[in-house]
């Protein structure tokens, strides 16, 4: 795309046009001069092929023009660039022990598994972390890293998508959990390392989850912790009738928030899919993504306007000392 630096130059092109009209005309025969070799000077203004004053009117305008355009400094832009900039990593926790199972969350008039809901929201989640390197570990009995830290967020998506509860084993290693993300976190740049850990349960495998914190803390590891799992359930009884239950849930919430409160992370729970889906907007501005910085390559102009002006005025330096080789014709001419 073409554009000017200073585009306010161009006013500057009517320029001579009223330097010529505003000026009184100047007086021919006041500045006469009497030059006794008249015939000469009369040979060097005679029509001997020279250009028409038109055509030096022309060039002279022309010239002025191409100045004017180098002064209003043209460049081309080209396509943005998007500038490379150091982002967040995000390595994401889930929790999928058996009791992910549990068909509690009230998603579109009907109840569905944790993990579904889990799934649907944190899914969402990861394909507008845009620019964030993100990570996925699974952690049942075990904790497994499942994806590595990656740009490509279709495929913790899919990962995501492919976990089913019970398949890292029945109970819940939150502690082995934190320690996997900590060994993959720990070199990363300071400001970037950020855990989101999502369990429905307490830590009944594994290391102590306190102690995965204070490391993590030691490594300037941020921890934000989800609780998910309805307190009550809807439930069709015997006899066709409807009737709400507890659900059992063994969340340990004090533990999750004295994790985040270490770590300098939030303590956030969920009881529903819109509880959950509210809760990522607010890490989304917890974590904000950095606004993306362009840059636009540019291309000067200025030097090939310079040239083209250049080029007139040889021309037009030609033009005027275009009678001179009729004269010179002439002399060589005579003499022979």
């Amino acid at each position: 795309m073409l554009s000017w630096i200073w585009p306010w130059a161009f006013v500057l092109l009517p320029l001579p046009l009223l330097m010529r009209v505003a000026l009184p005309p100047s007086d021919s025969a006041a500045g006469a001069l009497r030059v006794p070799f008249y015939g000469l000077v009369g040979s060097l203004t005679a029509p001997t092929g020279q250009p028409r004053p038109v055509v030096r009117g022309a060039l002279l305008w022309l010239l002025w023009s191409a100045l004017v355009v180098a002064v209003a400094r043209p460049v081309l832009y080209g396509e943005p660039i998007q500038l490379a900039q150091d982002r967040r990593d995000l390595m994401l926790a889930v929790d999928i022990s058996e009791s992910m199972r549990e068909a509690d969350m009230l998603f579109d008039q009907q109840y569905v598994q944790r993990i579904d809901a889990v799934k649907y929201v944190v899914g969402d989640f990861v394909q507008q972390r845009v620019g964030d390197r993100l990570g996925l570990i699974l952690f049942g009995e075990q904790a497994y890293l499942q994806t590595p830290l990656t740009h490509d967020r279709n495929t913790v998506a899919q990962q995501l998508y492919e976990a089913q509860p019970g398949f890292a084993g029945g109970a819940t290693a939150i502690g082995d959990a934190i320690g996997l993300a900590v060994k993959r976190l720990r070199d990363r740049p300071a400001e970037s390392r950020v855990l989101i850990l999502l369990t429905d349960g307490a830590n009944t495998a594994g290391t102590d989850p306190m102690a995965g914190a204070a490391v993590a803390r030691e490594a300037g590891i941020r921890i934000h912790t989800i609780g998910v799992g309805a307190e009550m359930r809807l439930v069709r009884g015997a006899f066709g009738g409807q009737r709400m239950v507890p659900v059992g849930n063994e969340l340990d919430e004090d533990t999750l928030t004295a994790i985040a409160q270490q770590t300098g992370g939030s303590f956030f729970r969920a009881r529903n899919p819109a509880e959950l889906n509210t809760i990522y907007e607010k890490l989304d501005a917890l974590e904000p993504i950095p606004e993306e910085q362009t840059f636009r390559p540019q291309i000067s102009l200025t030097h090939w306007i310079l040239l083209v002006a250049l080029v007139l005025s040889a021309l037009l330096f030609i033009s005027y000392q275009w009678p001179f080789r009729g004269v010179l014709r002439e002399v060589v001419g005579d003499a022979e």
